[in-house]
């Protein structure tokens, strides 16, 4: 890690700011929590990264134990970076932040996610009090990427997996579905960047399943 812009501070909290506290390496992260990418994939998901800045990043998250690169063999012949065991665990740091991020005052909905990160939120603001005895399988398919969201026994998996023989398939622009699920927009609003197939009203049901919670009060201006 950089000396630079280490703490020097024993709290574990410090420590941990001292190697993923760096601009660009919790997205990095993020973005390889469910599965390897090669470095073009992940700049295609952050596209405000440098190739630069993105090199970097990686060899530190990898002098850090967080995360491994290694290369595919042939046909593929392919550089790959996957995260260790210990940094697929950072998945619960990602849940705590952005639950707790969501109820921000300054938070301006609308901005662009990369499908990963759409996938993940999905998994951290779920509300499972709410899916009941749901048995269903629902798929997505954002450009060549796939996933699949299986409800039983009142618990849910989101994670990749195909699409196909879902009950319920939505296909289209995963920003437009975070309207849906986060923006109060219905489906149909959406026609011509987010289609559903199969079980419409699993469908609608599903975007329920994410309500978000209250806004802090601000402080700004308060008197």
């Amino acid at each position: 890690m950089s000396q630079r812009r280490a703490y020097q501070d024993g709290c574990a909290v410090a420590h941990a700011l001292d190697i993923i506290g760096d601009r660009w390496a919790m997205p990095i992260m993020r973005e390889l929590m469910l599965g390897p990418k090669r470095f073009t994939d992940l700049r295609a998901g952050l596209p405000g990264i440098s190739a630069n800045v993105l090199t970097q990043r990686l060899e530190e998250l990898e002098a850090a134990s967080i995360l491994i690169r290694r290369r595919l063999p042939p046909p593929a012949a392919s550089q790959i970076y996957e995260l260790t065991d210990w940094g697929r665990e950072s998945e619960i740091l990602f849940q705590v932040l952005g639950r707790w991020a969501c109820r921000s005052p300054t938070m301006e909905p609308g901005k662009p996610m990369s499908q990963v990160s759409v996938i993940l939120s999905m998994r951290t603001m779920i509300d499972r009090s709410r899916i009941g005895a749901m048995d269903a399988t629902i798929g997505f398919r954002f450009g060549e990427e796939e996933f699949r969201a299986t409800f039983k026994d009142g618990d849910v998996l989101i994670d990749r997996g195909a699409a196909a023989g879902a009950d319920a398939i939505i296909s289209g622009d995963q920003n437009a579905l975070v309207a849906v699920l986060y923006g109060g927009a219905r489906y149909a609003d959406m026609a011509g960047a987010l289609s559903v197939e199969g079980d419409k009203a699993l469908a609608d049901r599903f975007a329920t399943l994410f309500p978000l919670p209250p806004r802090a009060p601000s402080t700004v201006n308060a008197g």
